[in-house]
């Protein structure tokens, strides 16, 4: 029951970061900086990519990654075709994760700190977590997309 609704909602919601990056009207808009805000949809994508395959993929999943976390938000890592096949990709892994995870796993602690002001830190709690991290970034790149399409330095 936990299981199907993690898949549902982590499925729904890369889904829909996917959209928001295809929504943007061309590459550069990904990276253009709004005034107010710290980063722009291109490199929270890039960090939403590399928590979750570090978080969910890697430590649970036991799939191959390695996070440069200090990149994500200072360069670009990833051009918009290669984020939504990396978007692809993250969704299959983290759902197949996601559904081998049976209730005793689920109530197991997490192999790695992640939240420091809570001492007991189940598999549950932090895939919890880490939905709730996608779906606040999420919202951030709705907000940049946007902007940056409503602006008329927007076109190409």
């Amino acid at each position: 029951m936990i299981n199907s609704t993690f898949v549902t909602l982590y499925s729904r919601d890369i889904k829909r970061l996917r959209g928001e990056i295809e929504q943007y009207p061309y590459e550069e808009a990904l990276w253009l900086p709004l005034p107010g805000t710290i980063n722009p949809g291109g490199n929270l994508c890039q960090h939403l990519i590399g928590n979750l395959r570090t978080y969910i993929c890697l430590t649970l999943g036991g799939h191959a990654y390695s996070r440069d976390r200090d990149a994500e938000f200072s360069q670009r890592t990833h051009s918009r075709a290669q984020m939504l096949a990396e978007l692809d990709t993250l969704r299959d892994m983290v759902i197949t994760t996601i559904e081998s995870l049976d209730e005793q796993k689920m109530a197991e602690e997490y192999p790695r700190n992640v939240l420091d002001m809570f001492p007991e830190q189940t598999v549950h709690l932090i895939l919890t977590h880490l939905l709730a991290h996608l779906s606040w970034h999420l919202g951030h790149i709705n907000y940049h997309r946007r902007w940056v399409t409503a602006l008329p330095s927007a076109k190409p």
